[in-house]
C-alpha cells in the first residue's frame, strides 16, 4: 500500500500539520486514523502518542493552542482528550505503554489498528504487517494474550468485520472461540459502545453470524437460544434466528437504495451517540424476541401462531438492553421498533388507504415514521415461506412505499397537534391522582385528537368527562 498517500494525508490534515509545525515534541498518529487515511475515509478522531513529554501537559498546551476543551479520560493510564472548537474533531492523547512505542503497538488488538506514523516525517512504523493486512483485507489478531488481558478486543474483531467486510484470519477466530466466556467481563458501557459500532457497519448481519459461530452472541443476547428453537413455517422460509439476521441485512439494503431524505433521517444521531440506522438494525435483530414465549401450533392446520409477540418482545427487550448499559432514550426507541414493527403493514392493509388513514399513522409514529416503515418492509422481505407469493410481497412493499412517500410529502408542513389539556388539568377535571388511569385518559385523548374527534379545548373537556372510568 502506498505510504506516500499517507504522508500526503498527514500534510493535508490541518490539525496534525499545526501540531507538527508548532510543537517541538515527538508525536505519533496511531490506530484507527492511520487505517482510515489509508482506506480513504474521513478522519475526525485522532489518537496520538507522545514520547518526550507528559501527555497531560502536552494535551493542555494543545487545547490552549486550538481553543479547544481539555478532558481527562483516564488519569491512571494518562489518557486525555482535546475536543476542538468545532466540536467535531477531537484528539485522544497518551504516552506509550511502559515508555516504549514498540511495546505499545504490539499490545494492541488487530494488525490494521497497530500502524503508527511520525507526524513530522511521515514515516510509517509497521511492526506487525498491518499494511499488508490492510491491503489484503484481513483482520488478524496481534497476540492471544492481548485478548485475554482485555476481552473487549474480542468484540472489536467483529466490530471491524462489520465496518470493513474484511476476512477474519482463522487463528483470530479460534482465539475468539477459545475465550468467548470472557466477553461479559469488560464494563457494560464499553460493550454497548462496541455493539453500536458493530450495528453501524454495512456488514452487521455477517458479523452477527460470525459472532454466533464463535459462541459469543448468546452470551451478549441470551434470547438467541430461544430464537433458534422456532423453525421455518408456512410464512417463513428461515428459522427465527436466521429470519432476524436476514431482517438486519434487508434493512441495510433498503437504506442503501433509499432516497436522500430517508438516508439523511436514518443518518441522524438523535440518541446514544450513534445513528438511527444503527439502532434500527439492532431493533431488527430483536424484533421477534417475543415469539418463542407466544408460540402455539394449531392442531387442525399445523399453522404457527405468535399472538401479541410484539408486545411481549418489547417488554423482554428492556432488561436485556439495561443489562448492557443502554440509555433510556435508546431503550425507548428500540422497544418502539419492536412493538410497532407490524403496525405499518396493518395500516396499509386498510381497504381504503386514504390520506386520513395515513395521517393517523404519521401522528402516532411521529419521528419514527420512516424507521417503522423500513422495518416493516425488511420483515416482509425476510419472510418468504411457501404461502407468501411474490404478489403478496410486491403489493405489501408497494403499499408501504405509498405510506413512506406520503410522509415525505407532508412532513415539512406538518404542525404538531396542540396540547389541549395537560395532566394537571385532567386530574382537576376528573378528580384523579397521578396514576396509570391518568395515563390511559391522556392516551385516549391523544387518539381522539388523531382521529379528528377532538379539535378544541372545549371538545377535550367534554371528551374526558364522557369516559367510563
Amino acid at each position: 500500500m502506498n505510504t506516500q498517500i499517507l504522508k500526503n494525508k498527514i500534510k493535508e490534515d490541518e490539525v496534525l500539520n499545526n501540531i507538527a509545525s508548532f510543537f517541538p515534541n515527538e508525536v505519533y498518529l496511531v490506530g484507527g486514523a492511520v487505517r482510515d487515511y489509508l482506506t480513504g475515509k474521513p478522519v475526525y478522531d485522532r489518537d496520538l502518542i507522545v514520547t518526550d513529554i507528559d501527555p497531560k501537559e502536552f494535551s493542555i498546551k494543545v487545547a490552549e493552542f486550538f481553543g479547544g476543551k481539555f478532558i481527562p479520560l483516564d488519569e491512571d493510564n494518562k489518557i486525555y482528550r482535546v475536543v476542538l472548537s468545532d466540536k467535531k474533531n477531537f484528539l485522544d492523547i497518551t504516552s506509550a505503554v511502559e515508555g516504549s512505542l514498540e511495546k505499545d503497538i504490539k499490545r494492541r488488538d488487530i494488525t490494521i489498528n497497530a500502524l503508527a506514523v511520525d507526524i513530522k516525517s511521515g514515516n510509517v512504523i509497521d511492526l506487525v504487517s498491518g499494511m499488508d493486512d490492510l491491503k489484503n483485507g484481513i483482520i488478524r489478531g496481534i497476540c492471544e494474550k492481548n485478548f485475554v488481558d482485555d476481552p473487549l478486543r474480542i468484540l472489536r474483531i467483529f466490530r471491524f468485520y462489520s465496518l470493513t467486510g474484511f476476512n477474519i484470519d482463522s487463528q483470530t477466530l479460534e482465539i475468539a472461540k477459545k475465550h468467548c466466556e470472557l466477553i461479559l467481563k469488560p464494563a457494560k458501557e464499553r460493550i454497548e459502545y462496541e455493539l453500536m459500532k458493530l450495528f453501524s457497519g454495512e456488514y452487521a448481519y455477517e458479523a452477527i453470524l460470525k459472532m454466533d459461530e464463535c459462541g459469543i452472541l448468546d452470551k451478549l443476547f441470551p434470547f438467541v437460544k430461544e430464537l433458534k428453537q422456532v423453525p421455518p413455517n408456512l410464512h417463513h422460509h428461515l428459522d427465527l434466528f436466521h429470519h432476524s439476521v436476514e431482517t438486519v441485512r434487508q434493512v441495510q439494503i433498503l437504506y442503501e437504495n433509499s432516497p436522500k431524505e430517508v438516508k439523511q433521517h436514518l443518518d441522524k444521531v438523535d440518541f446514544g451517540g450513534f445513528s438511527r440506522l444503527a439502532h434500527l438494525k439492532l431493533g431488527c435483530f430483536m424484533h421477534d424476541i417475543g415469539k418463542f414465549s407466544c408460540w402455539t401450533i394449531e392442531q387442525d392446520t399445523g399453522r404457527h401462531r405468535f399472538i401479541k409477540h410484539e408486545d411481549v418482545g418489547a417488554k423482554m427487550a428492556v432488561p436485556v438492553l439495561k443489562s448492557l448499559a443502554f440509555s433510556n432514550k435508546q431503550i425507548e426507541y428500540i422497544t418502539w421498533i419492536i412493538k410497532k414493527h407490524m403496525y405499518p403493514s396493518a395500516v396499509v392493509s386498510s381497504p381504503d388507504l386514504n390520506e386520513k388513514v395515513m395521517m393517523r399513522y404519521i401522528r402516532r409514529a411521529g419521528d419514527n415514521s420512516v424507521d417503522t416503515i423500513l422495518i416493516a418492509q425488511a420483515d416482509r422481505l425476510s419472510a418468504r415461506g411457501v404461502e407468501i407469493t411474490d404478489d403478496i410481497v410486491n403489493e405489501n412493499i408497494s403499499s408501504l412505499n405509498k405510506l413512506l412517500n406520503f410522509y415525505l410529502s407532508v412532513k415539512d408542513s406538518l404542525e404538531p397537534l396542540p396540547k389541549l389539556l395537560d395532566g394537571n388539568e385532567v386530574m382537576r377535571i376528573l378528580g384523579l391522582a397521578p396514576s396509570k388511569k391518568l395515563g390511559e385518559v391522556m392516551d385516549k385523548l391523544f387518539e381522539a385528537q388523531i382521529n379528528g374527534d377532538v379539535l378544541t379545548k372545549i371538545d377535550a373537556v367534554k371528551f374526558v368527562k364522557s369516559l367510563d372510568l
